[in-house]
Order: structure tokens, then sequence, then C-alpha cells
């Protein structure tokens, strides 16, 4: 029953620690990184770039996969962006682990 009620209610925190394991190291370090609380001031401006950045996704380098990166990072400073974006982590974290 708690593993159903985890599914339902995912943590934002816990999501993008298993989205790290996904990524090459450098960049799931730089994640973690920016993802600290005293990085606040950083986090915010590098989250609007990656929103920019993937909106311009068909351009090489810059990807669509930035979108929601980008969100993810913008919800570690506003509220109302937790659950939404800590179930697209969920689901994206359920797709990369069927495809390893």
């Amino acid at each position: 029953m708690e593993c159903r009620q985890h599914m339902h209610n995912p943590n934002l925190d816990q999501e993008m620690e298993k989205l790290e394991q996904h990524l090459p190291k450098l960049a799931a370090k730089f994640l973690n990184w920016l993802r600290a609380s005293k990085n606040r001031w950083l986090r915010i401006p590098m989250a609007i770039l990656f929103v920019l950045g993937g909106l311009v996704g068909f351009l090489p380098i810059l990807g669509f996969w930035m979108i929601p990166l980008g969100l993810a990072l913008i919800a570690y400073d506003v509220p109302f962006f937790r659950p939404p974006m800590a179930k697209l982590t969920a689901y994206i974290n359920r797709n990369l682990d069927r495809t390893r």
C-alpha cells in the first residue's frame, strides 16, 4: 500500500536523485550542486536558461529535454510546481528504467 501511495505522490528530491543516476557523472554532479539550497542565486537563472534553450530545441546541442529540467529546477523555488514536476520526473525515470 505504501509503495502505491508513493507512486501517486512522488517526492521531487528523490526523483531528481534517481534521474541523476541516469546522467553522466559530470552532469549529475552539476545538477546535484545546482539543487543545493545555497545555490538558489544561480539555480533560478540556470532554470530559465534551460527552458529558453529548450524552446529552440531544434538547434544543435540545445534540445527539448532542457524544458522539463528547467521546470524541475524552478520547482525547487516555486512550491506550487513541486507536485506536478515530481510526477513528471517520476514518469521520466520509469521510462529511463525500462530502456536500460
